[in-house]
């Protein structure tokens, strides 16, 4: 009876949703390990920990939006506009820090729900949305102040990034407490219960009450906020704003999204595995960094996880189908022998 039990519960979690990213980032942290004398360094997981931060936070965003069924392309120039913004209030303006990442947030906030007006009331697809949003708002953030980088804006806004709470560095904190709240969001609180089901199947989640639009409109909003978040980590860690911040931060953020196991299609992806995506993707990055591998060598091997991510979704939502076809069919044969 006992060794039923063990089996069962062995059985429940080698189905659970986080084994697969789990595993993933276990098989290549141990890879770069034995490959990497550096990898295991407390120094290098400390950088890990901070370079993680920022994509897992605009991660979040990213996973919302994706699992409504939709697509955020625009993040990485989000992060543009807003770390320029931050600079020019306080660097060039003086207007004090933290009124200044007050307005940052409401900025970034404001940058999605015009995405998300587009997406989710003018029905313009998100792909087509965003994708120019992702130019325009490159541009934008050439506009603003010199139109160049802006260093050296403050030393209070350094310790956003690298001050600690009771010995832990902040990041961790921010990482934390946002993921948390998103765990709460998605899995019990209503809206999250509606995003789940606009991405499952739209049509039927119209038919059921939900105002799609709304709940489409405010996941666009939340992953302003999330960029803009992030724009702040990254202005306090390098204590500057760049119109080229950002760059690639969305498509890493997609990856993370899918390499955790949420589905393109919608509705199916739990946010913690973003994380773990999140971190599969830094510490590939810095495995192929502590190898000195090019840039450009990066850049591809970022795209091949994102195709094998993408391949896995599709490739297994058709051998389910298959299954379950050929297990009703052979049902069917022995019910009629």
């Amino acid at each position: 009876m006992i060794e039923r039990t063990w089996q069962a519960r062995l059985s429940r979690l080698m189905q659970s949703e986080f084994v697969g990213p789990l595993g993933a980032l276990l098989a290549i942290s141990a890879f770069i390990a034995l490959t990497t004398p550096n990898f295991l360094e407390l120094q290098n997981f400390r950088n890990i920990s901070l370079q993680v931060a920022v994509l897992s936070i605009v991660a979040i965003g990213s996973t919302i939006v994706i699992l409504a069924g939709g697509i955020d392309l625009s993040p990485g120039s989000m992060i543009a506009v807003l770390s320029m913004s931050l600079a020019v209030l306080v660097k060039l303006n003086g207007v004090n820090l933290w009124l200044a990442i007050g307005l940052t947030l409401l900025a970034g906030a404001a940058l999605g729900a015009f995405n998300g007006f587009l997406v989710a009331y003018l029905r313009i697809p998100a792909f087509i949305v965003t994708l120019a949003t992702l130019s325009g708002f490159k541009g934008l953030a050439l506009t603003i102040g010199p139109g160049a980088p802006v260093f050296q804006l403050s030393e209070d806004l350094r310790q956003v990034f690298y001050g600690t709470l009771f010995g832990v560095p902040l990041p961790f904190v921010y990482v934390v407490l946002l993921y948390a709240g998103a765990v709460v969001l998605l899995e019990h609180m209503k809206l999250g219960r509606e995003i789940y089901a606009i991405g499952g199947n739209e049509a039927a989640a119209k038919l059921s009450g939900i105002k799609v639009p709304l709940i489409r409109f405010l996941t666009f909003v939340i992953a302003g906020a999330m960029a803009a978040i992030g724009a702040i980590l990254l202005a306090a860690r390098l204590n500057s704003g760049s119109p080229n911040y950002g760059d690639g931060v969305e498509l890493q953020a997609i990856a993370a999204a899918v390499v955790g196991g949420a589905s393109l299609y919608g509705g199916r992806g739990r946010i913690v595995n973003t994380l773990f995506g999140a971190l599969i993707i830094i510490v590939v990055q810095n495995g192929l960094n502590l190898n000195a591998v090019s840039t450009s060598m990066q850049s591809l091997t970022i795209g091949a996880i994102i195709v094998i991510a993408v391949g896995l979704d599709v490739w297994g939502r058709t051998i389910k189908q298959w299954l379950s076809q050929s297990g009703r069919a052979s049902a069917a044969s022995r019910s009629t022998a």
